[in-house]
């Protein structure tokens, strides 16, 4: 696999009680799938900012990847986010709502403040207007496991500038609808589809 023209796609397992995390159900439809001349190799990760940066550094390694496209779930957004920026903060006991407090460290010690995405955001955003599918470019990833494993994907690949790498936030699913009622979501179709036009377009970057 390693010698393989890697597309490395990540979702996250389900967390806070969800029996499912749309993040990772998504990446493992699209593993074994050639995209632009890339094999899609899809990685689970357990939540938790350490675990993150741990996981995600044992693939970089293994697989030695052309491109990385982080996905996970931001509850209560409305919108598939295209994140623009990560920092360099990591609090396991980062709330629901992405804050963080005094127990918040960082993600890799002695590494800059942050890390902007490589990805091609301005393309990614005309597409999924294209195609009428609710987006943004978001300025915070947060200070959890999501934002951990973006940072250390962009930090673990600094060297490599022209490689795309980035991180997409989704939506609850509709299927999570009866624990979240008051929350918007989004159908699966929809944020497959959306994941999938915007890996054929990062594809295209490499």
């Amino acid at each position: 696999m390693a010698s393989s023209r890697i597309f490395l796609v990540t979702g996250f397992a389900p967390f806070r009680g969800e029996r499912i995390n749309p993040s990772w159900e998504i990446a493992l439809r699209l593993d074994g799938d050639e995209i632009g001349g890339l094999k899609v190799k899809s990685v689970k990760v357990p939540v938790g900012c350490a675990v993150a940066v741990r996981r995600i550094n044992a693939a970089i390694v293994r697989y030695r990847p052309r491109a990385i496209l982080g996905l996970g779930q931001a509850g209560g957004r409305p919108a598939i986010s295209i994140e623009k920026v990560a920092i360099n903060l990591a609090d396991e006991k980062a709330g629901a709502d992405g804050s963080f407090g005094a127990s918040a460290k960082p993600v890799i010690a002695g590494a800059p403040e942050a890390c902007f995405a490589r990805l091609p955001i301005p393309a990614l955003m005309r597409e999924l207007r294209r195609r009428e599918i609710p987006a943004h470019v978001s300025l915070s990833a947060g200070a959890y496991a999501c934002n951990a494993l973006m940072y250390a994907s962009l930090h673990l690949t600094r060297r490599r500038q022209n490689m795309p790498v980035g991180f997409i936030h989704l939506p609850y699913d509709t299927r999570q609808s009866a624990r979240h009622p008051a929350a918007p979501s989004m159908a699966f179709d929809v944020m497959e589809t959306a994941i999938r036009a915007i890996s054929a377009i990062i594809a295209r970057a490499v």
